[in-house]
């Protein structure tokens, strides 16, 4: 892993830093134009006004960043006017560019009436989206789009391929719209896959968009949960080694997952949901003949919860409490200690209308509960309908009264 810098908003690491300066191409108008004018490696804080750039806060590092809101005149399209009170659009976030982001994006829009399109704002590559839109033969669609764009990589760009300027450029994407929606520019961001080796060849420190998007934000604790129609589960440990996320599991961590589950499905609408907690060892541990997480740290923090009003339950074997919770027949939602522990339920009962939701962020986050899909990139074969229903569920929770989606 190289060094680290503070790039803009992020602390990245010095590769992709640089990436974001050449292989973006964002990086390159800005060489163009300093060349011309005699400034290049001046350290300048100004970028270049030709690509609307003007003002853009620079890297000590590599001189560029892409500013809050880069706009392209050539390629993007200016914003709808809206009404003072009228609420904000949803940022969409095109994903790595070389997976199926860009298709879910724009199917899903072409499927909306033209007058609901101003309520979602695209991040993106505009090469990138207009290959895919005329690939699918959208190329209309575009124009009716508002479009901001975060890389300009080449139209070439190979599909299906772990690729660092991919990664560099779904990153981007990333921080430009968690910018505006940190500054109430959007009001929630509902994020296509990304492919975690790809940021990892940026160079980005972040293993996904959980923990990058907590950083953006600023914020210490955040939490996983994905939901579909049958069954929600929020995870103790995410992208971690399971030798580490063991290890990872405090009863503090345990305590503070209870309450931030419980604070989202309140926020959403739940009176007083019912929360089971799931052990770590097999049969929660049996009485800790399997180990003693169970009693030394899961339990304690369930009694914390209790004791502060929270309807929590457990720690319940994990082999059998979510076939309780299916259907919400018994509980609203179980904190599972790790990242499989939890996720295989869910995705077993299917992938098409699994939603990631992330907890504890300012901001509303949400996405499909699948990864970019290499092997179909660029085939026009994608299954939009988790994709569909992460925007349908952002658009419940950001709502001025929050309904979770019921079965």
């Amino acid at each position: 892993m190289s060094a680290l810098v503070h790039c803009g908003l992020l602390t990245i690491s010095a590769d992709f830093c640089e990436l974001l300066r050449t292989s973006t191409g964002l990086g390159r108008r800005r060489s163009a134009s300093a060349a011309r004018d005699g400034t290049a490696g001046s350290g300048s804080n100004r970028a270049d006004d030709s690509f609307g750039l003007q003002n853009a806060t620079l890297c000590q590092f590599c001189h560029f960043v892409p500013p809050l809101r880069p706009h392209g005149p050539e390629l993007i399209n200016p914003p709808t006017p809206r009404a003072q009170a009228e609420p904000g659009p949803i940022a969409l976030t095109a994903g790595d560019p070389a997976g199926i982001g860009p298709e879910l994006i724009l199917r899903y829009l072409a499927g909306q009436p033209t007058a609901q399109r101003r309520n979602f704002r695209i991040y993106g590559d505009p090469a990138i989206l207009g290959r895919e839109a005329e690939r699918l033969h959208l190329g209309t669609l575009l124009g009716t789009l508002d479009l901001i764009a975060c890389s300009a990589l080449p139209a070439t760009l190979p599909l299906g391929q772990i690729q660092a300027a991919a990664g560099a450029a779904a990153a981007a994407a990333i921080t430009h719209a968690a910018a505006d929606a940190l500054a109430g520019r959007v009001r929630a961001i509902v994020t296509a896959p990304i492919h975690k080796e790809a940021l990892a060849a940026a160079g980005i420190p972040y293993p996904g968009h959980t923990e990058m998007l907590a950083a953006l934000a600023g914020v210490g604790e955040v939490r996983m949960m994905l939901a579909n129609e049958e069954l929600r589960t929020v995870l103790v440990t995410v992208h971690l080694a399971l030798r580490d996320a063991i290890e990872a599991i405090t009863q503090d961590r345990v305590l503070q997952t209870i309450r931030m589950a419980h604070a989202a499905l309140e926020r959403a609408g739940l009176v007083a949901p019912r929360i089971a907690v799931a052990g770590l060892n097999p049969h929660a541990g049996e009485g800790g003949l399997f180990g003693r997480e169970e009693i030394d740290t899961i339990a304690p923090a369930v009694a914390q919860a209790r004791a502060l009003g929270v309807d929590a339950s457990g720690p319940w074997s994990p082999d059998t409490v979510f076939m309780r919770a299916r259907g919400f027949a018994e509980f609203d939602v179980v904190v599972a200690m790790t990242h499989d522990h939890g996720l295989i339920p869910v995705k077993y009962l299917g992938l098409d209308a699994g939603v990631n939701a992330t907890l504890g962020l300012p901001f509303v986050r949400t996405s499909p509960d699948h990864g970019t899909a290499f092997d179909i990139a660029g085939q026009g074969r994608a299954d939009i309908r988790s994709f569909a229903a992460a925007v349908a569920m952002a658009q419940s929770l950001c709502a001025p009264t929050a309904v979770l989606p019921q079965p």
